[in-house]
C-alpha cells in the first residue's frame, strides 16, 4: 500500500519532459513579477518606517521648556528643564510635583509655543 502511493506521488510530481529539450517561456515574466513584488515591499515596509524613525527624532531633538508632553505610558505634564538623554516633567501644578523620563519616552508634543500639535505613533 505505501508502495502503491509512493509510486502514485512518483509519477505526479515528475517533470514532464519537452520533447525538444529547450526551457519553457515564461519564466522571464515570473522573475520580473517577484522583483517587483520585492521593490514595492521594500518601499511599504522600510520606507514607511524611517519616516516615522526621522519625525520621531525630530521631535525629541525639539523638545523646549514649557513644552505640554504626554508620554508613552499616557503621562501628561508639562516639561520644566531638558538635558541631554532626560527630561523632567511637572505632573501636578498643585503640588509642583516633577518626574524625570528618557527623552525616547516622549510620544507626543500637546501644545508648543506655535500652538501646534505634534503625534508619534
Amino acid at each position: 500500500m505505501l508502495q502503491q502511493t509512493l509510486m502514485i506521488i512518483a509519477q505526479t510530481t515528475a517533470p514532464a519532459a519537452d520533447p525538444q529539450n529547450q526551457p519553457s517561456p515564461g519564466g522571464g515574466g515570473m522573475m520580473i513579477g517577484l522583483i517587483l513584488m520585492i521593490v514595492v515591499f521594500y518601499f511599504v515596509l522600510f520606507r514607511g518606517n524611517r519616516k516615522q524613525q526621522q519625525e520621531k527624532k525630530n521631535l525629541l531633538n525639539n523638545l523646549a521648556k514649557n513644552d505640554k508632553i504626554m508620554t508613552i505610558g499616557g503621562i501628561i505634564g508639562t516639561i520644566v528643564s531638558v538635558k541631554d538623554n532626560e527630561v523632567v516633567v511637572r505632573v501636578d501644578e498643585s503640588n509642583n510635583t516633577k518626574m524625570t523620563f528618557l527623552k525616547s519616552s516622549i510620544q507626543q508634543v500637546m501644545n508648543k509655543a506655535d500652538g501646534s500639535s505634534t503625534d508619534t505613533k
